[in-house]
């Protein structure tokens, strides 16, 4: 799907026992439920594309086929925090493909277990716009990617912990306006009301603000 050197090509089917120690008895029956197969399919790393990498040594590309379109995050999370490596998975359902990847990190208290920073998801899609830019190292990919995703690509956020700080701080002034504008909807008085919708175009111009780096 991204036109990848032949050397990353790994094509190599997953278990979904895999992640049986991950879940319980209700998340096991969700696997097989919803999945119906996941495939391995690419490995980024120093050997398959002579690309080193500071945080991120190697970068896993699973393909997944889905039997419905359900409890999707809840799968994907369960996977990753299965597998410590950085992931890109391609969902697939009828001829529609969403992609979503989770910056993580080990655990401290168990190597065992990866623990997730933030994810990245694309809408449902028929045509996958997003390109793997093989340049500079691992990091630069996948930082590259996640702004893709994130449509900020032409953004000048350097770096991944960057980006995701720039989200979250995305999320919380949208929660923010979100409950300002429902106060200024239901509020009756005129100066509570004028005092209300001064926050809220503050909040809308610190948004812009942020978007617009």
């Amino acid at each position: 799907m991204f036109n990848l050197p032949k050397a990353t090509q790994v094509d190599q089917i997953i278990a979904k026992k895999v992640v049986d120690s991950y879940t319980n008895t209700k998340q096991k029956r969700l696997f097989v439920d919803v999945v119906d197969k996941i495939q391995w399919t690419n490995k980024l790393s120093v050997n398959t594309i002579n690309l080193e990498g500071r945080d991120i040594q190697e970068l896993q590309i699973f393909e997944i086929q889905l039997k419905e379109k359900k409890n999707i995050a809840e799968l994907l999370a369960i996977i990753d925090k299965a597998i410590s490596y950085h992931i890109i998975f391609l969902l697939k359902y009828g001829g529609e493909v969403m992609i979503s990847t989770s910056k993580k990190h080990t655990h401290p208290a168990n190597e065992n277990n990866a623990v997730i920073d933030w994810t990245f998801n694309s809408e449902w899609m028929r045509e996958v716009p997003y390109t793997l830019n093989l340049k500079q190292d691992i990091d630069f990919v996948y930082t590259d990617f996640c702004k893709q995703l994130s449509d900020v690509a032409e953004s000048k956020v350097k770096s991944l912990d960057e980006l995701i700080r720039q989200k979250e701080k995305i999320v919380t002034l949208e929660k923010e306006i979100k409950k300002l504008k429902t106060k200024v909807k239901n509020c009756k008085q005129f100066n509570i009301k004028v005092e209300l919708n001064l926050k809220l175009q503050g909040k809308l111009k610190e948004l812009r603000d942020i978007e617009s780096i």
